[in-house]
């Protein structure tokens, strides 16, 4: 008979056991994690991670050069211009977008006297102040290019490139109609034409005087009176830049009736032409006031994900038939915003009673390109609307580019002058013309 210690020895004996038995059990189930992993099968058909790229292209519209501007920003101490305060409360809006644009409506002949309208001629310092708001590229196609000649214009190229700025509509000889910017992985190539005048006495004119011979083949300009010649131009300048390996397309187009607040339907046909052709965005200004901002639809191809099978049978139904199979098709949306209006002038209620010249604009356009599809996968259109000041204030005339965005009646230049309600008016006037729908929303705001 065991003893009360034999059966305590026997007790512990089993305990350890069983304790070393779920010990063994629990390394076999371990070993298959041990496993190193060179051992492991890899899945042999992975899916590849999209590479998207998410950008903002932004746009400003008329930025002029009208004498009182010059006036108002030149010290008589120095000598020197500073039109850089401007620009202070939309600086912002402008560095944040990967890509900015705006229209320079003046020319930079480099001589005395600078001059307003109607042959503008501004001091090189407004170029370089544009520059240092954070515009990547100034379109230089418009009604007034050749306000200071050829000369004028092709010093104004040199001028604007001097402060870093790309170029865009108007070229030194040689130089190629087309613009490309690289931003990040994506190349934007860029397009920029403004409208020309009737024929006088069988000569091309812009402005109403006749361009010279020497500036014909180095401004990108199109007739109305001959339209579909120069929109099957323009889609052969959007051709070479996708033949180029641009992955978006800009457009600019300096055109419409001046003081019109919608857009003419010469104008929508020309967008829509444009727009089928190729570009993704199309920006416009000159009628001074700002215009209708609209999505077109069109129907493109779908964008291949890989390279298809040579060998591959392509046709539908019966082989022998013959029959290719339909190509599938997808919606583009192209945002357009048919004038900007004015970024900043001494257009205004008191010059021309006309309260519209004071309105203008950021145009934004948020996207989501896809780097291997090179496509892109949506659009959101919006606009940010932007008010010029312009007051007394120590014995001086003050201009600001107020943008009515969030608490803008806080803004402190409305707050000096005492004009919230004709920035206020400015506000309710884009937002009934375009629609809130399309009104920029800034961070943190509900829709």
């Amino acid at each position: 008979m065991a003893t009360r210690k034999t059966r305590k020895r026997y007790r512990i004996n089993k305990g350890r056991m069983l304790l070393i038995a779920g010990c063994l059990v629990l390394v076999l189930m371990a070993i298959p994690l041990l496993k190193p992993a060179a051992d492991i099968e890899p899945d042999p058909d992975p899916e590849p991670e999209p590479r998207e790229v998410s950008l903002t292209i932004r746009c400003a519209g008329d930025i002029m050069g009208h004498l009182s501007q010059l006036i108002a920003n030149y010290d008589d101490a120095t000598g020197t211009y500073d039109f850089s305060l401007d620009y202070e409360y939309v600086r912002d809006y402008i560095r944040e977008a990967d890509l900015s644009l705006c229209n320079i409506e003046t020319t930079f002949a480099g001589k005395t006297p600078y001059t307003g309208y109607p042959f503008f001629n501004s001091p090189d310092q407004l170029a370089f102040d544009v520059a240092g708001v954070g515009f990547d590229v100034a379109l230089f196609s418009n009604n007034h290019m050749l306000d200071t000649k050829t000369a004028g214009m092709d010093r104004t190229l040199e001028v604007l490139r001097s402060a870093g700025l790309k170029t865009a509509g108007a070229r030194l000889p040689g130089e190629e109609r087309t613009t490309m910017v690289s931003v990040g992985e994506v190349k934007a190539g860029i397009v920029s034409y403004t409208y020309e005048t009737g024929l006088y006495n069988g000569h091309r004119t812009l402005n109403g005087s006749i361009i010279p011979q020497d500036a014909q083949e180095r401004i990108n300009s199109f007739r109305y009176y001959k339209i579909e010649e120069d929109l099957k131009r323009i889609g052969e300048d959007i051709d070479a830049l996708r033949g180029k390996g641009a992955d978006i397309v800009i457009a600019y187009l300096h055109w419409g009736n001046e003081y019109q607040r919608k857009a003419s339907q010469a104008d929508r046909s020309i967008a829509q032409a444009v727009a089928e052709a190729g570009a993704d965005i199309i920006f416009a200004s000159h009628p001074h006031v700002v215009q209708e901002v609209e999505e077109i639809y069109i129907e493109v191809p779908v964008a291949a994900e890989e390279p298809g099978d040579p060998d591959e049978d392509a046709h539908t139904g019966d082989p022998d038939e013959g029959e290719s199979a339909p190509t599938p098709m997808q919606k583009k949306t192209v945002p357009v915003f048919y004038s900007m209006g004015n970024f900043i002038s001494n257009q205004r209620q008191e010059t021309l009673d006309n309260r519209y010249t004071e309105q203008g604009m950021i145009a934004s356009v948020d996207l989501v390109y896809d780097v291997d599809a090179r496509v892109i996968r949506s659009v959101k259109t919006s606009f940010i609307p932007t008010w010029v000041e312009k007051y007394r204030t120590g014995g001086r005339t003050r201009y600001a580019i107020v943008p009515l965005v969030g608490d803008y009646l806080s803004n402190p230049e409305l707050v000096a002058s005492g004009h919230g309600s004709r920035a206020a008016q400015a506000l309710a006037d884009m937002t009934a013309l375009i629609g809130e729908q399309y009104l920029y929303q800034p961070e943190g705001r509900s829709e």
